[in-house]
């Protein structure tokens, strides 16, 4: 229902329109709604709200690419989120140039797949990095041979189990990279009119830079649309508890391999004695045949340990721990 004028209200309007402060032209234009062409073969499928989800979900993931990436390339990694935007998915084709480097992602359990293009100069930067170079992207890009393909796959790889922990709070997923294109005429893995998000990443190794864009189809995503929002997304976030995350790191700890020695003695010898040691020589050393050995974890002392056997193996046997403060 309009709103209702007073009798003041319809006087002092009637009194601007004669004296030509309002213009009754402009008042009817204002009045009439705008209209927008809306184009049925390219229906908005992604609202704000999922791609805003979707920014969330790869800021987390870039930051997770951000610490995990400098482990194998050896160089610091920066990863920042710059865009995300619906089209239809032959718009993503026509962009692309040859040689390219396309990743086809298995979403399972989604039905369907992802793809992953990553610019060449990174893909460049990463193979002279991974054979013991700068990191350097070469000058002109050229095809990509069988070898570093493959390097570049087992990069692929790690990116893509690098996904699954972002996810979570939508869908627990398990990406599964099915092969590397460089051509992109064999990208055709929907309709070309489908319509697609892309979530484009900011990646710089070193001193390179370039974008990775995440293709994301409706298709593959129809399923969970309606967790793809904020609301859904940090109600399901776990929030781990102060002792679970103890047990955690307490966990991996575990499971880092440390060197273990023990040292009978030690002794000083001429080098002309030691080329010539010959099987059955005695060396003497500097501990009695009684005294307890030391037991070294990494370079540091921490037990001491009488010397024997066990199951046809030599072994020691731990008689003391040494405390920090000893």
């Amino acid at each position: 229902m309009g709103e209702v004028l007073s009798q003041n209200e319809i006087d002092s309007l009637l009194a601007a329109l004669n004296s030509g402060e309002i213009d009754a032209e402009e008042m009817s234009d204002a009045n009439n709604k705008q209209v927008r062409n809306y184009d049925f073969k390219r229906q908005t499928k992604f609202s704000k709200e999922h791609l805003r989800t979707l920014e969330i979900i790869y800021e987390h993931y870039g930051r997770l690419l951000s610490t995990s990436l400098p482990v194998y390339l050896r160089k610091s990694v920066q990863v920042s989120v710059v865009s995300s935007e619906a089209i239809v998915y032959s718009e993503f084709t026509n962009a692309l140039f040859n040689p390219v480097i396309l990743g086809v992602v298995n979403f399972q359990p989604l039905g369907g797949s992802i793809i992953v293009e990553m610019a060449t100069k990174l893909g460049y930067a990463m193979i002279d990095r991974m054979l013991g170079g700068e990191g350097e992207p070469l000058d002109r890009s050229r095809d990509f041979t069988e070898i570093e393909i493959s390097i570049i796959e087992k990069m692929m790889v790690v990116c893509m189990q690098l996904m699954r922990e972002p996810w979570k709070n939508v869908v627990d997923i398990n990406p599964m990279l099915e092969r590397i294109e460089t051509n992109s005429q064999f990208a055709q893995m929907i309709s070309p009119n489908d319509m697609i998000a892309i979530v484009t990443l900011n990646v710089r190794i070193g001193d390179v830079e370039g974008y990775m864009n995440i293709c994301l189809p409706f298709v593959t995503l129809e399923s969970v649309m309606d967790r793809l929002n904020t609301k859904f997304w940090y109600a399901n976030m776990q929030e781990q508890k102060e002792e679970d995350l103890e047990e955690y790191i307490e966990a991996l700890i575990k499971r880092v391999d440390v060197p273990v020695r023990a040292v009978l003695g030690k002794t000083d010898i001429p080098i002309t004695e030691f080329i010539n040691i010959q099987v059955g020589d005695v060396i003497r050393l500097n501990t009695d045949v009684e005294q307890d050995l030391k037991v070294y974890v990494g370079n540091i002392e921490k037990f001491t340990a009488l010397p024997g056997s066990s199951k046809d193996k030599y072994a020691v046997r731990v008689t003391s721990v040494i405390r920090e403060e000893e």
